[in-house]
């Protein structure tokens, strides 16, 4: 009897469980309060805390003795003894398009083990997406395969990027828009990292980069993007650690290199 990849059944749980919680954010639409995290545009909001505490009640339903944390965790709160697995939720990647009624934020949760991601998903409930991958399986919209597109050069590029919640103009993300906007076919700011990414994973972008964003932003993203055929590094080329949160992300070997001549000029 041929042997069944455990990370399948990762997989199901975790696309059961955004998809529950995105159902939590929509009933929230209309009936919140926002408040202030780290800065004045750094919110949470009751669909943030209500999202994370679905997700992580059908987590350890499924795995209990997995490591849960999330963007809405308390400090030091470390649910599960983790067994070398961590859930990394974003609840709801977007909160602050969320707040202003802009239908463009998803909830993200991935499962890695020992500092290689597994799974992934991101669920769009406005667009009733599901974004899915599963490390060696590649990666699929609503179990459709997708693949990244084949643009290999800057000026055929429609480019994402995002900027830090205290943005300066000496900030890297601004120095290195300032770079490449000129230089692609259009860009966008979208005000998610998880969709963005899951754009790019099918086709939609063709680059990405962020030297703001955090693990549960990009966990996600970062292996649909991989497993659509894409390539994610540090901005200086080498490989991505998910906790730094800097990466350059694009399409092709070609247009990574590009983006990586101009993230060069711009430092850190």
């Amino acid at each position: 009897m041929p042997k069944i990849d455990p990370n399948l059944r990762y997989l199901e749980v975790c696309e059961t469980a955004v998809r529950a919680a995105g159902k939590v954010v929509l009933d929230w639409v209309d009936r919140f309060r926002p408040r202030q995290k780290r800065a004045p545009n750094d919110l949470v909001t009751q669909a943030d805390l209500a999202a994370q505490e679905t997700i992580t009640r059908i987590l350890q339903e499924a795995f209990p003795d997995h490591l849960v944390v999330g963007e809405e965790s308390p400090p030091g709160h470390d649910p599960g003894a983790g067994e070398g697995f961590r859930w990394i939720i974003d609840p709801l990647d977007g909160t602050t398009n969320f707040v202003h009624g802009v239908p463009h934020y998803a909830v993200s949760l991935a499962l890695e083990r020992q500092g290689e991601v597994l799974v992934g998903a991101v669920f769009d409930p406005n667009a009733d997406e599901c974004y899915t991958a599963v490390r060696g399986h590649g990666a699929a919209l609503d179990g459709q395969p997708i693949t990244v597109s084949e643009v290999r050069a800057l000026p055929e590029a429609l480019a994402a990027f995002g900027f830090p919640y205290n943005i300066t103009s000496h900030s890297p993300d601004l120095r290195l828009f300032l770079e490449t906007g000129p230089r692609c076919q259009s860009v966008r700011r979208t005000g998610s990292a998880a969709l963005n990414l899951s754009y790019l994973a099918a086709g939609r972008f063709d680059l990405y980069w962020s030297y703001s964003t955090h693990v549960w932003d990009i966990a996600a993203g970062v292996l649909l993007v991989t497993e659509a055929g894409g390539v994610v590094t540090a901005p200086d080329g080498g490989p991505l650690h998910l906790d730094s949160g800097r990466f350059l992300a694009a399409a092709t070997p070609e247009l990574h290199a590009q983006l990586l001549e101009l993230a060069g000029r711009v430092g850190e």
